[in-house]
């Protein structure tokens, strides 16, 4: 259960896990706060943000492997895994877009 605070307009301002003064109960299901938690503080969207955080922290991860800075096989198995299976899904999107091939198709 979730306690909403409403503003003037009767939108949502405020969630919290905690019943607060003047607050009302929602369900996590309810559709305005799912609209409210994909929206975020502002309209900026948590979703697209957080897709483009676990990017930014792949790049880390790599940049660390690159520069010797950690190895693969420092990282939990499960970690591991994860960074693989993105990587291979992104090769094959890269690949898929790549009508022309790389150079390395030129004889």
């Amino acid at each position: 259960m979730l306690y909403a605070i409403r503003g003037a307009d009767g939108a949502i301002q405020t969630l919290s896990r905690q019943e607060l003064a003047g607050a009302l109960p929602l369900a996590e299901s309810d559709p305005e706060v799912q609209q409210f938690l994909a929206e975020g503080r502002n309209g900026a969207n948590f979703n697209a943000l957080d897709a483009d955080f676990v990017r930014v922290i792949e790049d880390v991860i790599d940049t660390l492997i690159q520069n010797k800075v950690i190895k693969l096989t420092d990282l939990p198995e499960a970690a591991q895994k994860k960074l693989n299976a993105r990587k291979g899904v992104r090769n094959k999107l890269a690949g898929a877009l790549n009508l022309l091939g790389d150079d390395s198709m030129i004889l």
